[in-house]
């Protein structure tokens, strides 16, 4: 009976190379696919929708940083960079745009393969870590992915800088998205300012700073929530805000 360890895209112009690690990755279980033509691999491993990509940063019709650039905003698949050039601008680069890993030519399929389990297992990790805190979030919480965290009728998207309720498109600025962020991530429950401060800044609330209770006041003019009378983001005297799940319903 065959191990499906799982599938691994490789991204590589030199056909050499793609062979002998694909016959070693599939010696090991591993499903394998191949593309050398970097104008080319964007499309395919949308289509594919592989458990981790190896990419070579120069290919043919476009680079692999272009490749890694395009798709980091459609898919959050583990991506190793491998390549050749070994200056440190290019590494920063490569994880800068979205790569989890950078390895350098030449390279083992021995150690290549290392580093894929590990970056696999890392990745199981997180995936388990956010199912357990999904779990033990309000019901009327639900994350939909990394960054993305929908209560009710209002959703926060983090990695696009983008709130909508009830479908309508919300502006916001980066620190009231942050801050909406972490209420609808703690729905039915109280935050201090000290807690709300130390997210956007770093530090807690000295007592002095108005930071936050300015953002709360233009959330809630966004929002629709009653100025006066809030009752979707509630003060809670001498403790902090709420914001009420139910009332996004």
């Amino acid at each position: 009976m065959e191990i499906n360890q799982g599938h691994v895209f490789l991204v590589e112009d030199d056909a050499s190379l793609a062979d002998l690690v694909q016959d070693y990755f599939q010696r090991q279980g591993y499903q394998v696919s191949v593309e050398g033509q970097g104008d080319k691999a964007v499309e395919r491993i949308l289509a594919a929708k592989p458990d981790l990509i190896i990419l070579d940063l120069m290919l043919p019709g476009k680079n692999g940083l272009d490749i890694c650039r395009e798709l980091r905003p459609q898919l959050d698949t583990p991506i190793l960079m491998l390549t050749a050039r070994t200056d440190d601008i290019d590494q920063i680069v490569g994880l800068e745009v979205g790569a989890d890993d950078y390895i350098c030519k030449p390279v083992k399929p021995r150690l290549l393969l290392a580093k894929v389990n590990a970056t696999l297992r890392r990745g199981a990790k997180i995936a388990n870590q956010a199912a357990i805190e999904e779990a033990a979030a309000p019901v009327a919480t639900q994350t939909i992915a990394p960054g993305i965290i929908k209560c009710g009728t209002l959703t926060v998207n983090k990695n696009k800088q983008e709130v909508f309720l009830a479908n309508e498109a919300i502006e916001l600025t980066t620190n009231e998205l942050e801050l909406l962020y972490q209420f609808v991530a703690n729905a039915d429950q109280i935050l201090s300012r000290d807690d709300l401060l130390n997210t956007l800044r770093g530090f807690g609330y000295d007592g002095l700073d108005r930071t936050v209770d300015m953002l709360v006041s233009r959330l809630r003019k966004k929002l629709g929530d009653n100025s006066t009378k809030p009752s979707k983001i509630k003060t809670v005297w001498k403790k902090g805000y709420l914001l009420v799940a139910d009332a996004w319903q």
